[in-house]
């Protein structure tokens, strides 16, 4: 075992502080990573606060993880040291259930586990409830091999740690639902989930509009690749584009109105929600009049986020961040509450190591 700095909350009303955990030594099929970046997702917000309930304190944050192998187990063939690698929101899964037997671990039966806020598993995969798993505001993480991933060459190392939460959760539904060149489809909300939801979309050639209640985020939506943008607070919107979209991705976790957007589906469209808002009432009328589904998504497996990885290199995609120290995460939290952030904050962790030293 070996201490590590971190930043971590003592309790749901804790603001984030420095902290000191202890890392394993990997094991046969273990890998230890010095972790270069690390992403700040709203998840992270709502589990610091325990506002889902099943918080686990003390809590070390953080899932969108980039970093270079820094000590290999012995048995490890995959991975080398130096190799650039990632984490995203898990580290583990039963290995055992259908879901995970068919490659779809973010399923997992028994749940996976998650990179924080969770537990490790035993050797016959449950979950270990004494053994807290701890996330990416920290200097370092052992993960076993089957969930590290390869980060491509040439992609920045900063911009590429939000691709490892926001990325997979907009690239899923996307690829899974069939979205192909020609599509018309429609992004719901522009921030840290929208604004890659645009890029990606975009890069599999489908025609890119943003939905926004902001009408100030016009240039950007279209700076980041979008061909159209309608501000949804005129209620004129939904009449005069009912029927024009083949696909809605909706981002946002602020309550909203999911029939009206079911109104702008053509017949037989599809609306996916990636977005955790408060319940709202969903008329049946809404989707039996023209045959549409209303479904949800999660993450994506591990061989789908190294897909996503793959695609995103290939098509020259990665988030927009904005980097910070830890020391600023507070504040960090604070605007991103009020949304004042384009579009993820990211943290140098280089600059827990110089804290902590």
């Amino acid at each position: 075992m070996s201490k590590t700095p971190a930043y971590a909350a003592a309790s749901a009303q804790s603001p984030l502080a420095p902290f000191s955990i202890e890392r394993r030594e990997p094991g046969a099929h273990e890998v230890l990573i010095d972790i270069r970046y690390c992403g700040v997702c709203h998840s992270d917000i709502h589990q610091v606060r325990d506002e889902w309930g099943g918080s686990v304190f003390p809590m070390v944050p953080g899932h969108e993880i980039v970093g270079v192998v820094s000590r290999v187990g012995s048995a490890i063939s995959k991975w080398k040291i130096g190799d650039v690698v990632g984490v995203g929101c898990f580290v583990d899964s039963c290995r055992h259930c259908e879901a995970c037997k068919e490659g779809e671990e973010q399923f997992c039966a028994q749940g996976m586990s998650a990179t924080y806020n969770g537990y490790e598993r035993k050797p016959d995969g449950s979950l270990d409830t004494m053994r807290p798993t701890y996330g990416g505001y920290s200097s370092r993480i052992t993960v076993d091999e089957n969930y590290v991933l390869r980060i491509p060459t040439g992609m920045p190392l900063d911009r590429a740690a939000p691709l490892l939460c926001a990325g997979i959760t907009t690239y899923s539904p996307l690829r899974h639902f069939g979205v192909k060149a020609g599509d018309k489809i429609a992004v719901v909300g522009l921030g840290g989930l929208g604004h890659m939801a645009v890029k990606i979309a975009k890069a599999m050639g489908a025609h890119v509009t943003v939905l926004s209640h902001s009408a100030g985020k016009r240039d950007d939506a279209l700076r980041l690749g979008a061909d159209d943008f309608l501000v949804t607070h005129d209620a004129d919107v939904f009449k005069q584009h009912a029927g024009r979209f083949d696909f809605i991705l909706d981002t946002i976790s602020a309550q909203h109105d999911y029939n009206a957007y079911l109104g702008l589906l053509r017949r037989d469209g599809t609306m996916v929600l990636v977005g955790v808002p408060d319940p709202a009432p969903v008329h049946a009328f809404s989707l039996i009049v023209g045959r549409k589904r209303l479904a949800g998504s999660l993450i994506g497996s591990i061989r789908e986020t190294q897909e996503m990885l793959d695609f995103c290199a290939a098509h020259g995609v990665a988030s927009d961040i904005e980097l910070i120290p830890i020391e600023q995460i507070n504040a960090a939290y604070a605007r991103m509450l009020k949304g004042d952030v384009r579009y993820r904050f990211v943290i140098d962790i280089a600059s827990l190591d110089k804290a902590a030293a």
